[in-house]
């Protein structure tokens, strides 16, 4: 079972303007475990990035989709939350999920995961979209995983040309209910500093 993993890289990079500067910049992909989350992430950047580098931390990532346009490279991580009633009990529990989108600004990164979203079967709100530091996300890949027995990720072809959406399982619904202050802490905690060097 595959889930999503942040993995944060530091390396040295050269800039714009030709200077070299040392930055650590987080990294998407799909991964059984965190020992295979790292070793796919060598073979991902080894022959990009120039020179050494170094994983300085890897954690679990929840997230339902990934919706990916290919006239955008800012990823946005939408909160989405609606009701879900059990029939058997006639109640109804508060569910909350995490998606990310590819877009050019908010405005865009709300219309299309209202775009996205629009076959389910209940109302739902956007609490919130916030821009994400992630530069570039690996889903599952065959030929560095063929040596496991996994169940692939699902790519689907939408209607909408140069959008693709990437699942990776093991992505369960979080209910609002059980997302106690400390576990909302924490996963604040596990976004990057930006003005880390």
């Amino acid at each position: 079972m595959n889930n999503w993993f942040t993995v944060k890289v530091k390396y040295t990079k050269q800039m714009d303007n030709g200077a070299l500067k040392r930055v650590s910049e987080p990294y998407l992909l799909a991964a059984m475990t965190f020992t295979d989350a790292e070793a796919r992430i060598y073979e991902e950047l080894g022959s990009v990035i120039r020179g050494e580098f170094n994983v300085v931390g890897i954690s679990r990532t929840e997230l339902n989709d990934i919706f990916a346009y290919d006239d955008a490279d800012i990823w946005y991580k939408c909160r989405v939350r609606y009701e879900n009633f059990d029939a058997d009990s006639e109640k109804g529990k508060k569910v909350t999920q995490n998606f990310l989108v590819s877009a050019s600004n908010v405005k865009e990164a709300y219309e299309r995961i209202q775009e996205s979203l629009k076959s389910l079967m209940v109302d739902f709100e956007i609490p919130s979209i916030v821009a994400s530091p992630i530069v570039d996300i690996f889903p599952y890949n065959e030929e560095l995983d063929r040596e496991i027995s996994r169940r692939p990720i699902e790519e689907e072809d939408l209607p909408n040309a140069g959008k693709v959406v990437y699942s990776a399982s093991g992505s369960d619904t979080e209910d609002e209910d059980d997302l106690g202050e400390e576990e909302f802490e924490a996963e604040i905690e596990d976004e990057f500093d930006e003005n880390e060097n």
